[in-house]
């Protein structure tokens, strides 16, 4: 019978994790995240979606060695109509954080501030990688839960100059464009005709729950840089499949691309095949794979969302979190081992 103490759990609230977790800090860990990929040095990112009536649940999972080897898994549930129905965000759920060499509970902790923040410091990541240099126009087209973050991840690695903003519901984006100009002090409006905006742009972040292209080759100007954040199951879409041929295409996951981003609607209207992508983020971050080759290139990174990025975001939120006695400390386990 093994008679040492049981771990302790940290149990981290959405405020907790804000307290602990900041945009400069989560680019730094996802970062370091797709390098180990692309050293062979984390797993294979799992998911599994299940669907109900109503919605649909995602189950993403992988672990990444580090100074420590973690372990996450985030089960999410996505629900469209829950803030008008039920008065609850669309997207909600946790992630559990696990000691990848002894199977120990870490933490459980709120999942709608990790996927917040570690999807828009991933498209920060691309953005350092792929876009211009010299970018400072950013269009946003989605004025939902990402956008803020978005906006601050952004900001951290190309200056922002000017942004636009694009919401179907308007007050969302006016509401957005304020905040933006208060928190920021950036030059940033709402705009009715997003694809106008978008060919007036450097960069361009669509991350809506669109289920048929918004943008096609006539709205991407050469040098853009696209992060197409919204398809995230099969059934979305943001941009022309046939447009999406004609750019160069980089992707966090080739195979979960293939299977549920936009890539997977290219190679399905057979304009597209995983040979035409040009490499994974973690290749590129990595530097085994070439990224902008030249200011003409219009460059889409397809961003279907990776428990890589979760497992990064949540180690450092668990770590920082212990150093600062932030969260409630519990016991799962009450019985001794046999």
């Amino acid at each position: 019978m093994n008679t040492a103490s049981k771990p302790a759990t940290r149990l981290l609230t959405q405020r907790d994790v804000r307290a602990v977790l900041d945009i400069e800090g989560c680019i730094g860990a996802v970062e370091q995240a797709f390098r180990q990929h692309a050293a062979g040095h984390a797993s294979r990112p799992g998911v599994l979606a299940t669907y109900v009536e109503g919605g649909g649940f995602h189950v993403k999972s992988a672990a990444v060695a580090g100074e420590r080897r973690h372990y996450a898994a985030k089960v999410n549930a996505n629900f469209p109509g829950n803030l008008r129905s039920n008065g609850l965000p669309t997207i909600q759920g946790v992630v559990v954080l696990l000691d990848a060499t002894n199977g120990a509970p870490l933490a459980i902790m709120d999942s709608i501030e990790i996927t917040r923040l570690r999807t828009a410091a991933t498209t920060a990541l691309a953005a350092r990688h792929l876009a211009r240099s010299d970018s400072r126009r950013v269009m946003m087209i989605g004025c939902g839960a990402q956008a803020l973050s978005h906006i601050r991840a952004i900001g951290a690695v190309r200056p922002i100059e000017r942004l636009r903003l694009f919401d179907i519901e308007p007050d969302r984006a006016e509401a957005l464009a304020h905040s933006a100009r208060i928190s920021f002090g950036v030059a940033a409006e709402a705009v009715d005709d997003y694809r106008r905006a978008a060919r007036e742009s450097d960069i361009v972040v669509t991350c809506t729950p669109s289920r048929a292209p918004l943008l096609g080759l006539d709205d991407l100007v050469p040098g853009v840089f696209v992060a197409a954040v919204g398809a995230d199951s099969e059934d979305k879409q943001e941009i022309d499949p046939h447009s999406l041929a004609g750019c160069v295409v980089v992707v966090d996951i080739l195979e979960q691309c293939a299977a549920i981003g936009e890539l997977h609607h290219a190679i399905e209207a057979g304009v597209m095949t995983t040979a035409d992508v040009r490499g994974d983020l973690g290749a590129v971050v990595s530097g085994a794979c070439r990224g902008r080759v030249s200011n003409e290139e219009r460059i889409v990174f397809d961003s279907t969302g990776t428990a890589l990025q979760d497992v990064a975001a949540a180690a450092i939120a668990y770590e920082r979190a212990c150093t600062h006695g932030i969260g409630t400390l519990i016991t799962l386990a009450d019985e001794e081992d046999i």
